[in-house]
């Protein structure tokens, strides 16, 4: 019984890490697109959407399933409880990255003065690809190093700022283009603020407590 109950909770590990891999994809896909106004890669992003949702139903069924036909004790209950919770986090961040690519969509927008928008990206998908890890791996201190890390990023949301209101003071674009560009730099903030959520469920997951 036991060992079955070991297989499925691989499979879940499986299934959480494709789910990761497919909000990383989209994250870098959507902000590629931004930057090189890829119109069919922004669309690309919005079909993600749907695959995403759908995985996210898959492990909801499997941990439901996990609850219902074995007989977990404490830290499987923890393990799959925080799955369900993660699995929410990752919805949205898929939900953000589509939004991303929406804006892309419906706006002529080109961030070459935005230098610090494709760091701040970087570092984003960074701490998505971390937490995911940290779940599967049980590994505590890379949870850890997700939720620190949450400090680089919002830095960088404060220098995105900081660019886009020299860019229109001094006329480089206009207001309408750094409001798209600070949309863009919330909703990578906004996915980071989920990654911090996905490292304190892996903590709660393998101690009992968040930090």
């Amino acid at each position: 019984m036991r060992n079955r109950f070991d297989q499925q909770l691989d499979r879940l590990n499986i299934a959480l890490a494709t789910m990761g891999a497919h909000c990383e994809n989209a994250i870098a896909s959507a902000v590629k697109a931004l930057m090189d106004t890829d119109l069919p890669l922004a669309n690309q992003v919005l079909e993600t959407g749907g695959r995403i949702d759908r995985i996210e139903r898959e492990i909801e069924e499997l941990c439901i399933r996990l609850l219902l036909q074995q007989q977990p004790v404490a830290k499987d209950l923890r393990i799959i409880s925080s799955a369900m919770k993660m699995i929410t986090d990752m919805e949205r961040i898929g939900d953000q990255a589509a939004d991303i690519a929406e804006i892309v969509t419906m706006t002529k927008i080109k961030p070459i003065d935005a230098v610090s928008l494709a760091q701040m990206a970087r570092e984003v998908i960074k701490m998505v690809t971390d937490c995911i890890e940290s779940f599967v791996k049980s590994d505590l201190e890379l949870a850890k190093s997700v939720c620190i890390y949450d400090d680089v990023v919002d830095n960088l949301f404060d220098k995105v700022k900081s660019e886009l209101i020299e860019i229109v003071r001094t006329g480089k674009q206009d207001a309408q283009y750094a409001l798209d560009i600070l949309m863009i730099a919330k909703y990578l903030e906004r996915i980071g603020d989920h990654a911090v959520n996905i490292a304190e469920w892996v903590e709660y997951s393998i101690t009992g407590s968040h930090f």
